[in-house]
């Protein structure tokens, strides 16, 4: 073990499977961390980033992992340094949490849903501090202070449903860090939130390590969160060590040609659009839209009324690409879905080709239902998972002018080639990769060649070379078949890559639209340029 290292990984092998089918998810790979050091493991998905992570933690053996070869020491301050690797099941149970913390990319699975946020942060420090129940309570209020969570006592009486998922976030930080670990392992912990709290959370995790001196393994696939929060980055591809080093070096000057295509993947802006002539008339509108929320009532209380979209006016034109952007909780997805009729108004109206959809008559309605389609944010939970891959695609083909089962099938697999899924029609949702099953999402919302499509954040959860195939796939599709769309997104990145016009959303209303030049290089909103600066980058000009 190198001198004055925390943890030092020698030659980790992990694999899964038995009977002779062995999978390979990690081989030979090797990392050292320093006390008070932050050092970035990235790569695509099925690189072996998590598969690392999580050994280190010995909770890959309950995913049906096992390590294979190779040695994990774990330095301690009482102790001579300890190799996970062999240690027994008390020994890590003993060490989860109180000197080895970890933030888990989704916060919400990872927090007891049916547990206070008191509950969960007490548990911890009663077991690996022992203090007592109302010690316990003291810290938990003063760690929720510490990661920046607005009144705190009432906080620890929620539960995880009740809160952001910037807040739940937050949480899983102050748990991660309660019993002040050595060494924390953040796994994505940002990969669903909005700029503006991705920083704010971040930064919050960053604070915290700094005050305790906490050594950082940080899991990403965002290339602009390892040039700003990291100095040594390790590359990963397939389970094997591409390159590592400093990240000035790796980031910018790469020697591996692996390095080379996850920079280039970047979402870069797309020049080479040509602005669209005005047209006649919008394809949908949307005048003074209002849509209320009603909170959750009782018996001693009436539910308090939420305005979530206050009065906004929007217009989409035929083959217009509209970006609308803001953080959670500005209205960005409630504005698409009401657009598509599936919230009620609560002011205001929604025109689809210059005819109003307040009181529409059966067969206007029904027109403008099958010419809007939705692209949903997680493609497997919109996904039937009993259902084959042609038969989710097809679903859609039930609604439009009669095929025959011969001519359904053959549009199914001319979809399917389009969006790079030949061949793949008999598999089920689970079978495919992230990215493959949002190509199967698109092809079902394009395969009646509808209008209208809305997609709502599209790629947050990919990494960045899936996430620029999908980007592309999606921008030839439009082209090609020439609907209009409003992509909903928090990535400034991917906007500029496929919009034509940019609205920006703060609070239910839009604080500044234009295109996309002229809102991305010139905002003129003070929310707009907080949006711009939040946005990490690697510094390296397009």
């Amino acid at each position: 073990m190198s001198e004055n290292a925390l943890v030092a990984v020698e030659g980790l092998r992990v694999e899964f499977g038995s009977d002779g089918r062995t999978m390979v998810g990690v081989d030979d790979v090797s990392l050292t961390i320093r006390p008070g050091e932050t050092v970035c493991v990235v790569g695509e998905s099925g690189s072996g980033k998590s598969v690392t992570s999580l050994s280190l933690m010995r909770l890959v053996e309950f995913g049906g992992g096992r390590i294979a070869a190779g040695r994990m020491m774990f330095a301690r301050e009482s102790s001579e340094p300890v190799d996970l690797a062999k240690a027994g099941p008390k020994f890590m149970q003993a060490l989860r949490g109180a000197e080895i913390g970890m933030i888990f990319q989704e916060p919400m699975t990872s927090l007891n849903p049916v547990f206070t946020i008191e509950r969960q942060l007490v548990d911890g420090l009663v077991e690996h501090r022992k203090l007592s129940g109302e010690a316990a309570r003291s810290r938990a209020l003063e760690l929720l202070r510490s990661v920046r969570i607005p009144e705190p006592e009432r906080r620890l009486k929620q539960y995880p449903h009740e809160l952001s998922g910037g807040m739940r976030q937050r949480v899983v930080i102050a748990m991660a860090m309660a019993c002040r670990p050595k060494l924390l392992i953040a796994d994505e912990p940002t990969t669903a939130l909005d700029t503006l709290t991705q920083r704010e959370v971040l930064e919050v995790m960053v604070d915290l390590t700094r005050t305790f001196g906490t050594a950082v393994l940080l899991i990403t696939h965002n290339l602009g969160l390892v040039a700003q929060y990291a100095k040594k980055v390790v590359v990963l591809e397939r389970g094997r060590l591409i390159e590592a080093g400093a990240v000035d070096d790796v980031l910018h000057r790469p020697r591996e040609t692996y390095t080379r295509t996850l920079i280039e993947a970047l979402p870069k802006r797309d020049y080479s659009r040509k602005p669209l002539g005005e047209a006649a008339s919008p394809l949908i509108e949307a005048r003074n839209v209002a849509v209320t929320f009603s909170g959750a009532g009782n018996i001693f209380s009436t539910a308090e009324k939420k305005l979530a979209v206050k009065g906004v006016s929007l217009a989409v034109r035929p083959g217009e690409v509209v970006a609308v952007v803001g953080g959670s909780g500005s209205g960005k997805t409630t504005l698409g879905r009401a657009m598509l009729g599936l919230l009620p108004l609560s002011g205001g109206e929604v025109l689809f080709r210059n005819r109003t959809m307040t009181g529409a008559d059966k067969t206007t309605a029904r027109d403008y239902r099958l010419s809007c389609q939705l692209v949903f944010q997680d493609p497997y939970s919109s996904l039937d998972p009993r259902q084959k891959i042609a038969d989710i695609v097809a679903e859609p083909l039930r609604h439009g002018p009669a095929l025959s089962r011969a001519e359904k099938a053959e549009r199914v697999r001319d979809m399917l080639h389009e969006v790079g899924l030949a061949g793949l029609g008999e598999r089920y949702p689970h079978a495919l990769s992230g990215g493959q099953r949002q190509r199967v999402a698109i092809a079902r919302a394009v395969i009646r060649n509808p209008a209208f499509v809305v997609a709502d954040e599209p790629v947050s959860a990919l990494d960045m070379t899936i996430q620029k195939q999908v980007l592309d796939l999606f921008r030839k599709l439009q082209e090609d078949h020439g609907f209009a769309c409003m992509f909903i997104s928090h990535d400034l990145g991917a906007v500029s890559r496929v919009a034509d016009r940019v609205v920006v959303m703060q609070n239910g209303l839009i604080v500044e639209e234009g295109s996309v030049g002229a809102v991305l290089d010139n905002p003129q909103h003070a929310y707009t340029r907080a949006l711009i600066e939040a946005t990490p980058t690697l510094g390296i000009a397009a």
